[in-house]
């Protein structure tokens, strides 16, 4: 842009303003404790806030500070997770939190060079924190910001490319307010999530329009310009639920039932990728990988599941059995107490269809 220093001040006043005004009553701005500001980062890559906020709830009422959260068993984090999908966010989060506890008085850093070095701390989180907690003037920069800079300086082609991404970083260290850095990056995200979104953007209420190159210039629907999306991949999976006569079932972890997206690494039922005959396909998984002789199978109601760009198809079967098998890296437990142990959101799906249609 660059902008003048009076004119800097006005556009730092004006969006600090509005979002003062304006801002969203989250649970994680209710205080800047540093723990629950981190926690919340985390849970909110690549995940909507709605979606979020009963998680935070549960998992800061489970675990209400770093220590607490480092010592906890692994399986307990992943179980409070389940479900919110990206599951090496909650290993990383409890990597970092014992790394707190060893290195930093279980305390987020507040050195930003400190603060990279944790497990799953990028450049964005680090500032988010740092500037939210502890006022520390690190600007932010994910998505909705990027886009908010492209529009006021009217910035074409991909955002995402290295250099530009670097262009758009020092530009918004640029803009920082300095006796304000927490509040400026909230208010500089929430304005890519409220006002200035990709699509259809309210350009009218905008507390900064009058700056915006993009809008001056009749730009604004082309700028961004759109990120090419990977081409969406269909996979079909069979799943095998076993029961026993107490309604017990069988979870494994073996790596050739496992799919490290669709189950992330957590307990499962046995399970294949197919491309015809799911039954037979199954059949010869059981029998060659976990060397379980397959019982008659019936195959149970469908359910759709998407992970990033796959589309998946789960092709769940139930299976009465005599006794569960004895395995390595295997679980029994009722099937209606499945999400006592940490699954995730497909493996939930199969359990309900075999919940609500099995014999």
């Amino acid at each position: 842009m660059p902008l003048a220093t009076k004119s800097l001040r006005i556009f730092q006043k004006r969006l600090l303003a509005w979002f003062r005004a304006n801002r969203r009553d989250h649970p994680w701005r209710r205080d800047r404790d540093h723990y629950r500001v981190w926690l919340a980062e985390v849970m909110l890559q690549q995940t909507r806030i709605a979606a979020v906020i009963p998680y935070y709830e549960k998992f800061l009422a489970r675990f209400p500070d770093i220590k607490s959260l480092a010592a906890a068993p692994a399986r307990e984090v992943l179980r409070l997770w389940a479900g919110l999908g990206y599951y090496s966010r909650a290993r990383n989060l409890q990597r970092a939190a014992r790394e707190m506890v060893d290195r930093h008085s279980g305390k987020f850093p507040s050195d930003f060079a400190a603060a990279l070095a944790l497990p799953g701390i990028g450049r964005y989180t680090a500032a988010a924190v740092l500037s939210i907690a502890f006022d520390a003037p690190h600007a932010v920069l994910d998505g909705n910001v990027a886009r908010v800079l492209a529009r006021l300086n009217a910035i074409r082609g991909s955002l995402r490319a290295p250099q530009q991404w670097k262009k758009l970083e020092a530009t918004a260290q640029t803009l920082l307010a300095p006796n304000s850095p927490g509040d400026w990056n909230q208010a500089m995200m929430e304005l890519g999530e409220t006002i200035c979104t990709p699509k259809s953007p309210r350009c009218t209420e905008c507390p900064v329009a009058r700056w915006c190159e993009a809008r001056n210039r009749g730009l604004v629907d082309s700028i961004p310009a759109p990120r090419k999306k990977q081409p969406g991949v269909k996979q079909r999976i069979a799943a095998a639920v076993l029961l026993d006569p107490r309604g017990r079932t069988l979870l494994v972890r073996d790596p050739g039932a496992h799919d490290g997206v669709l189950f992330s690494r957590m307990w499962q039922f046995p399970a294949v990728e197919f491309t015809k005959n799911p039954a037979a396909t199954l059949a010869d998984h059981l029998r060659s990988k976990l060397l379980i002789d397959p019982p008659p199978f019936t195959e149970l109601p469908h359910a759709k599941h998407g992970v990033t760009f796959r589309n998946i198809t789960l092709v769940p079967f139930s299976a009465r059995v005599a006794a569960l098998p004895v395995l390595a890296r295997s679980r029994r437990l009722p099937l209606a107490d499945i999400s006592s142990a940490p699954v995730s959101s497909a493996t939930k799906k199969i359990a309900r269809a075999a919940l609500h249609h099995t014999p």
